[in-house]
């Protein structure tokens, strides 16, 4: 099944294999990010305007608990293990690492203003978030539980992929119109790419999310309000198509056999189906008020 986060719906809508709606599920204020543990038993979603990430089993399509957070939940990602998370709050500036099984802070950690994007490194003793103000990325140490060393990357820094080898960290830099790719060995910027679909102008190209392939060969970025998905031979960074989705894309998500990806567009109220081997849209489906997150379970 699919499920999409509406912020402005307060709601999730689970969607079919056929795309047909299943269910609407009620949420806190303004669902965003989206993960399910594991086991894909269970769905958190990060509820900015309540300052709680709830909790929905997967099954039942019910609520069965919540998790209070600091205020504004942006992002989040799951420990290696499962056991803690680590979230961004939007509107005190930190990065805040929780118990999932009891429910506690183990730790906010000081980031710049607007933290975002989550994501830990492959050996688990690193976390990276993005500072949408500030526009930096921030290496956390988990052992000292402190920020040791800040990237400055392109303007508004959104989301992050990690290449499957552990040797790159891809960053959607928003306003500014641009990737950052980070090299994880040295920390250092090793590239900066633009994209530019036609008919379109530099100024319209807002790159947030981001969807990798498993083997690493294929990279996806929705283009915001540009309206398109950029999908990038990952090793060459050429561009082997753009394509049309809705207005304002913003997440995409990929089908566990990388034959369909999912992008939700945040102002046209629907998501993109996308074959991947043709790469072209083959289907619109409308959803609820300002799709966030899409993400697939099959």
């Amino acid at each position: 099944m699919v499920f999409v986060s509406n912020e402005r719906s307060n709601d999730i809508y689970v969607l079919s294999p056929d795309y047909e709606l299943v269910k609407k599920i009620e949420t806190d204020r303004r669902p965003r990010d989206m993960h399910f543990n594991d086991a894909h038993t269970l769905l958190y979603v990060a509820c900015g305007d309540d300052d709680v990430i709830d909790i929905f089993d997967v099954g039942t399509l019910e609520f069965v608990d919540s998790i209070p957070t600091g205020p504004s939940p942006e992002a989040f990602a799951f420990s290696p293990d499962g056991s803690q998370i680590y979230v961004s709050n939007e509107e005190d500036s930190t990065l805040e690492i929780i118990d999932v099984a009891d429910k506690i802070v183990i730790a906010r950690i000081p980031t710049g203003a607007e933290p975002e994007g989550v994501v830990h490194s492959i050996d688990g003793k690193t976390v990276y978030v993005t500072s949408e103000v500030a526009d930096m990325v921030h290496v956390v140490d988990l052992a000292t539980q402190s920020v040791v060393k800040n990237i400055v990357v392109g303007t508004r820094p959104r989301r992050f992929i990690a290449t499957p080898d552990g040797t790159e960290l891809w960053v959607s830099d928003e306003l500014s119109s641009e990737v950052h790719v980070i090299d994880l060995a040295t920390l250092e910027i090793k590239e900066v790419l633009t994209f530019l679909p036609p008919g379109f102008r530099s100024e319209d190209v807002t790159p947030v999310g981001m969807a990798i392939t498993k083997d690493g060969t294929k990279t996806l970025i929705s283009l915001g309000r540009a309206n398109h998905l950029a999908i990038i031979d990952t090793a060459s960074r050429n561009v082997l198509a753009y394509v049309l989705v809705g207005s304002r894309a913003w997440s995409v998500d990929l089908s566990r056999d990388e034959k369909t990806a999912i992008v939700a567009n945040g102002l046209s109220d629907d998501i993109t189906i996308v074959d991947m081997e043709s790469m072209r849209p083959i289907k619109s489906v409308s959803v609820g008020r300002t799709p966030h997150t899409v993400v697939i379970d099959d």
